[in-house]
């Protein structure tokens, strides 16, 4: 357990700093933009309680950590519907058939959204992404059949992966490649 003013400390001089780029990253995470400074709030908080049980070896890493996690967590709850009001939709003739409907529009929203973002994608990930996540091949035969190396295979997975769950998430839904990442992480410290 980290004492009080130790804690308080190691928030001031190296979580508040981080301020400008937390709210950056949580305006192009998120659609409302009402909810900004309520979620960068919820964020501080969970890593100030977080960090109760020890100091993070790299602060800017947790922190953008945690809030990665938080707004996930938020986008999830915010598909869940509460049990009473199924309980109240329940209890309507037409009910099943209401959940049915919208169930669909549902998917066929979360299909034309998963498309858009295959879309941005280059060619070549979209053509291994396709091979491994919906047609199911395996790394290795993925490989094989594209002639190309089973590292190449998994990097290039890895990076449409991220790029589709920027774009599920609100954002650009662009590939990063890890020397301009470290290029834009260095200029925005």
């Amino acid at each position: 357990m980290i004492e009080q003013d130790k804690l308080d400390e190691w928030f001031r001089r190296e979580v508040l700093p981080l301020e400008r780029s937390l709210t950056h990253f949580v305006r192009r995470n998120w659609r409302v933009d009402d909810d900004v400074m309520d979620l960068t709030h919820d964020i501080y908080e969970l890593a100030y309680s977080g960090a109760r049980t020890g100091l993070p070896a790299n602060t800017r890493n947790y922190v953008f950590t945690v809030a990665r996690n938080h707004l996930i967590n938020r986008a999830k709850r915010a598909r869940i519907v509460s049990f009473e009001l199924v309980a109240d939709l329940e209890t309507l003739d037409r009910g099943a058939d209401l959940f049915d409907t919208e169930r669909h529009l549902m998917a066929r929203d979360a299909i034309r959204h998963v498309q858009a973002g295959f879309e941005k994608l280059t060619p070549r990930v979209r053509e291994i992404l396709w091979l491994r996540k919906v047609e199911g091949l395996n790394v290795r035969e993925t490989a094989d059949r594209l002639g190309i190396g089973r590292d190449a295979v998994n990097h290039q997975v890895m990076m449409g992966m991220k790029a589709l769950a920027d774009h599920m998430l609100g954002g650009a839904g662009q590939i990063v490649r890890r020397r301009y990442a470290a290029r834009r992480n260095r200029s925005e410290s």
